[in-house]
Order: C-alpha cells, then sequence, then structure tokens
C-alpha cells in the first residue's frame, strides 16, 4: 500500500506542474498577441489614411516656407473653397487654387495674402474697372488705372510689386503694407485683409 502511493502522487504532482506551465506559457504568448497587435494596428491605419494627413494639414500654420506637404498641402484646397463660396468670377477654382498657392510660394509670400487683398480691393474680382482685370487695385488713381491682359498677367505683377516694394523692405504685415499700398485708410484695409486671411486659414 505504502509503495502504490508515492508514485501516484508524484504522478499527480508532476501533471499539476505540467499544466501550470503550459497555462502560463499560453497567457503569456496570447497577452504579447494582444500587444503587439494594439501597438501595430494604429500604425499601419495611420499610414493608409491620407485624409487624417490632409485634416492634420489644414490645423497647422499655412505660411509658404513652414508648408512641407507633398502629398496632403490643404492651402489649394482652402484657396479654392474661398474662391467658390464667394462666387468669384476666378473658375475654375482648383485652378485658381493652385495658380495663388504657386504664385505665393515663388514670390515667398503667405499664401493667402493675394487673395485677401482681392477679395478687400474688388470683392474677388467682382468689381474691377472696365476690361482692366485689375483685381487688387494696382495703379488705381485719377490718372486712371493699370489694366493687364488677364487676370493671371494682374495677379502675377501683384505678386512681383509685393515681394519686391513691401516685403523685401520690411513691409511684411497686413498694417504694415497699409501705410504704403493705401495710406488713406483709417485701418479698415488691414483690418478687412486681416480678416479675409483668417477666414481663409479656418476655411469659412
Amino acid at each position: 500500500m505504502h509503495m502504490y502511493m508515492i508514485p501516484k502522487r508524484i504522478f499527480i504532482i508532476a501533471g499539476w506542474l505540467i499544466s501550470a506551465v503550459i497555462a502560463v506559457s499560453v497567457s503569456i504568448s496570447t497577452t504579447y498577441f494582444l500587444r503587439k497587435t494594439q501597438i501595430l494596428a494604429p500604425a499601419q491605419n495611420h499610414q493608409m489614411a491620407p485624409v487624417d494627413q490632409a485634416y492634420a494639414s489644414i490645423l497647422g500654420i499655412f505660411t509658404s516656407n513652414e508648408v512641407g506637404l507633398e502629398s496632403a498641402d490643404a492651402r489649394p484646397i482652402l484657396l479654392s473653397n474661398f474662391l467658390e463660396k464667394h462666387n468669384s468670377p476666378l473658375t475654375p477654382y482648383d485652378y485658381w487654387g493652385n495658380y495663388l498657392t504657386q504664385l505665393a510660394d515663388q514670390y515667398q509670400l503667405d499664401y493667402r495674402l493675394l487673395p485677401s487683398i482681392a477679395m478687400q480691393e474688388s470683392n474677388l474680382c467682382k468689381v474691377i474697372p472696365s476690361d482692366s482685370y485689375n483685381c487688387l487695385g494696382l495703379g488705381v488713381h485719377s490718372r486712371g488705372t493699370w489694366g493687364f491682359k488677364n487676370f493671371e498677367e494682374n495677379f502675377d505683377a501683384a505678386a512681383r510689386v509685393l515681394k519686391k516694394e513691401y516685403i523685401d523692405k520690411g513691409y511684411v504685415t497686413p498694417e504694415q503694407i497699409q501705410t504704403k499700398y493705401t495710406p488713406s485708410s483709417n485701418g479698415s484695409w488691414q483690418f478687412a485683409v486681416n480678416h479675409f486671411m483668417e477666414k481663409i486659414a479656418n476655411n469659412e
């Protein structure tokens, strides 16, 4: 009787130990798999979601020097939306969104500056001297008004003037630009331009 009980107890203990080792191994493997899945899944989803990248770019600071977004540059979209919301004759809107963004990069301007000035000066080209294509109030005085062949020529000329005669000489903000661009203004010009720049950035 005594000789029979000893092997049986050893067998029971050994079986229990083996079961415990298996249970612990399964638990560790399951925990590792779950943690690995939780870690990798967000990264994979983030890489596959360009909409999130575009949304993130909208929340950023939009200056021509700081935006380095090759596949999700929101600036053309924001400008296109701004033109469309105000029913501008600058159509197609997607073309002008891209054109104004490229022009801003070329002359190192804030991408919102030209359309905001155009909004203030001509309600985005809706109120201009006949056949002048002059949306930005360039050369408007009692002796006559500058005329251009098309809207592109007008915006390109305005960008060159702003870069050479304003930005490069320290007139950077709308407040500073106003003192030279329209010195007779009581402050309403710079207030309006700043307001429209904020509207563009906020997609309003």
